[in-house]
């Protein structure tokens, strides 16, 4: 391996592992210092810890139930594989850093909540009505892919009730930002728009790369031509 490669390589990793510690030491704590529902400001009422657990969709989302939570799972599984599977690939063809640094985001956010669908259940007891216990003597409080997704961080910058004479909505209660995710949510996120901002403009530096070497000996042969031409 290259010392590109290897640098790449390190980079991913690095960030792959630091994801996925500061993923675990945080809910981790929230599992065992806090019950489901219960809330704690961090900065007024706009940033909130408020701790809920969901079958293991981003933002606090569910899926069909006991099948749709296995297929979830297995889904998690077998896109993480494929996505490490592009992320060594990419370092081998020296690709963009931009580009691996993305990739390893999303990877580690998607690793970070399976490990909480397929083993929390196994380690932790239930959190409803009162703080989870690591490793309890009476075992955990699902079987294996059936844990749940801690959440925690909350966000209602704006909390407020629209007024009656907003359309459709008028009198309702507005929550803006609503969603309920965890630091992996937040890596996945990231990743992905690191990932479109990529593909939408540093891939076309690259074809603008790759395409003036042969631009320039079309024009080089051109003027080749015209030379031996006027001779």
């Amino acid at each position: 391996m290259t010392k590109p490669q290897k640098k790449r390589l390190f980079i991913s990793i690095a960030i792959i592992v630091g994801i996925l510690v500061v993923d675990q030491i945080i809910k981790i704590l929230v599992k065992t210092n806090m019950q489901i529902g219960e809330s704690i400001s961090v900065i007024g009422n706009w940033f909130q810890l408020l701790f809920i657990e969901n079958d293991g969709m981003a933002f606090g989302m569910s899926f069909g139930g006991n099948t749709g939570k296995i297929l979830l799972s297995v889904f998690r599984l077998v896109a993480s594989v494929g996505i490490a599977w592009g992320i060594v690939y990419l370092v081998k063809k020296n690709a963009r850093k931009f580009l691996i640094v993305s990739l390893s985001m999303i990877f580690a956010g998607a690793v970070g909540n399976i490990i909480d669908s397929c083993f929390y259940g196994l380690i932790f007891s239930d959190s409803t009505y009162h703080v989870a216990q690591m490793f309890p003597t009476e075992g955990g409080y699902a079987p294996f892919l059936f844990g749940k997704v801690v959440d925690m961080f909350y966000f209602p910058i704006i909390s407020t009730t629209l007024p009656e004479w907003f359309p459709i909505w008028g009198g309702e209660h507005f929550t803006f930002f609503n969603a309920i995710f965890n630091f992996a949510d937040a890596a996945i996120t990231i990743g992905i728009f690191m990932l479109i901002i990529d593909q939408l403009f540093l891939s076309k530096n690259d074809k603008k790369d790759t395409e003036t070497p042969a631009a320039e000996k079309q024009q080089k042969a051109k003027n080749s031509f015209e030379e031996e031409n006027v001779d």
